[in-house]
């Protein structure tokens, strides 16, 4: 049986060591640590409707008064407040990107993540 020097055998364990530590270190530009996760509402738009008043009788000033109702009542229906999510993500290359959503992601502050899709998803990453 031939011995293999033991300078051979530490220059490819060597070897393969270096291998590991380049590959867990080599950059992705898609990765990130979560800075901040932010909800805020948004009122969705609404048109205000305004009722022009003018000289006149009785009658005049019941119709004035019931129009205003009816528009007051509609323009309750269509106040729709929805929240969106804000995220704030230090890229590994030291850029500051916020992206949107709008369902609570999965995510806080501290997650390492990678973006999916271009942004529109985040998977978390082992750090």
């Amino acid at each position: 049986m031939k011995r293999i020097p033991v300078r051979l055998l530490l220059a490819v364990a060597a070897s393969f060591a270096f291998a590991g530590v380049a590959q867990a270190q080599s950059p992705c530009k898609d990765c990130g640590v979560v800075q901040s996760v932010n909800a805020s509402g948004v009122v969705g738009g609404v048109v205000g409707h305004q009722i022009g008043s003018g000289r006149g009788n009785t009658v005049a000033t019941i119709a004035g008064a019931g129009l205003g109702a009816v528009a007051g009542n509609q323009i309750e229906k269509n106040s729709k407040t929805k929240t969106s999510w804000s995220v704030a993500i230090r890229m590994d290359n030291g850029a500051l990107r916020t992206f949107n959503y709008s369902s609570q992601p999965a995510v806080v502050p501290g997650d390492r993540v990678k973006l999916v899709d271009g942004g529109k998803r985040l998977a978390l990453v082992a750090n």
